[in-house]
This record gives structure tokens, sequence and C-alpha cells, in this order.
């Protein structure tokens, strides 16, 4: 269990001095970035199965409201979310995250109700999702499923540089399906140019509140710098 302390219910990271989402919304910036960015729920309609695969679960928010909109959608098939990270929260405080959106408090219950410290699989009706602890640049290396999109969600690069790393980013594109998106809120320099060392298109978008932009963009199938995508 990390550090925190909290501010107006917001928790924030001691180790990187980061909050765990937007204090402005956080809901509405994973909306914005992480589901609008990846043209979901659109791109759900008439698939059998769908994965989503993130970097840094957090609270759990992303993975709440990907849950919630994946029910309003009325997608009839499977959702797999695959989550990877280092030190996961416990029950208590997703909880106390999560409470700040009444409407998310359904999907928070069950999340933290079924809730294992150690990570591992948690299966909700057509919902899974799987938490992997543990070092991202260790464990993504090894997992052996492809994403169709992906939450690019750690703390700050600036603050956190190690969860973009390039060879990391690398990783998160041999673990995608060919044309697989991905979204996050940053626009730094040097994780725009790993994405495209890594084989994805890039494109800035307007950002989340005070951020003037963000990037999505999806793996260039034809890109022969990456390979077993």
């Amino acid at each position: 269990m990390p550090d925190l302390r909290w501010e107006d219910g917001v928790p924030v990271s001691t180790e990187f001095d980061d909050p765990y989402y937007s204090r402005v919304d956080g809901l509405s910036e994973t909306r914005h970035v992480f589901l609008d960015g990846n043209d979901l729920p659109a791109r759900w309609q008439g698939r059998d199965h769908f994965h989503i695969a993130e970097l840094g679960f957090g609270t759990g928010l992303n993975f709440c409201a990907a849950w919630q909109a994946w029910e309003k959608s009325g997608a009839t098939g499977q959702l797999t979310f695959t989550s990877f990270e280092l030190h996961p929260l416990n029950s208590e405080a997703i909880r106390e995250a999560l409470a700040l959106w009444p409407k998310l408090r359904n999907y928070a219950d069950r999340l933290t109700s079924a809730w294992k410290q150690g990570g591992g699989m948690m299966t909700f009706g057509s919902v899974t999702l799987n938490v992997i602890t543990g070092d991202a640049r260790q464990t993504l290396p090894n997992w052996t499923e492809k994403a169709d999109a992906w939450f690019l969600d750690g703390f700050a690069p600036s603050r956190n540089p190690e969860m973009w790393e390039e060879d990391l980013l690398q990783a998160v594109a041999r673990a995608s399906k060919p044309g697989a998106s991905f979204a996050t809120y940053t626009v730094a320099g040097f994780v725009r140019r790993g994405l495209e060392s890594a084989g994805f298109e890039i494109k800035k978008r307007s950002g989340f509140g005070r951020k003037r932009e963000m990037l999505t963009g999806y793996l260039n199938i034809c890109d022969s710098s990456v390979d077993s995508v």
C-alpha cells in the first residue's frame, strides 16, 4: 500500500507528489482521455470480445468508468480489462477515492468487495478484471495476451519517468493487436517519440481541463520497427 495524502477527497501519492486523478473532475477526465481517446464505446459494438490494457490501475477509476460505459452501451460480448500496477491500493482507499462519484457507487462497491490486494482475476458478469502487480517493465514483457486498446495512465512523466521508458512502450506495442489504439493525457516529447519509435501513429487532440493537448493513436501494422505484433 503506497503512502497517500488526501486533498479535498483526492488521493495524492507522496512518493511522486502527484494526484491519482484530476482535481477538477477525475471521472470526466477519464471519459475524455481514455474512453473518447480510444473511440469507446463505439468500437465495442458487434465485438464478441474486447480487451483493454492499462499501465497504472491506481484507484480503479478508469476500470469503473469503462465498466459502466460497457454496460450502458448494451454490448453483448465480453470485456477484459488488464491493468499493470506496482503499488496497489487497499480496498478502503479505493472505496474512499471513488466516493466522489455517487453514480459509480455500484461499481465501486462491487470492485472493492471482490478486491484482492495481491492482484489477480476478478469477474463481474461479462466483464473480467485482471490486475497484474509488480514493475510493468518486468511483468508486461512476459504477458502473453494482446490488447485492442491501451490506457497509458502512469504518474506524470516528469515525476515517474520509468513508467514511460521507450523499452516499456516497445513492450506495449508487442502486446497490442494490429491496429490497436492508445490514449494518454501527456504530450511529453520523450513519450511521443517513444510511442512513434514503437510503431504508433500519433495524433494530438484537445486535452482535459487545463491540459491543452493529449495524445491518441493506433499501432501502424506496416511499421517494420515493431515485431511480433
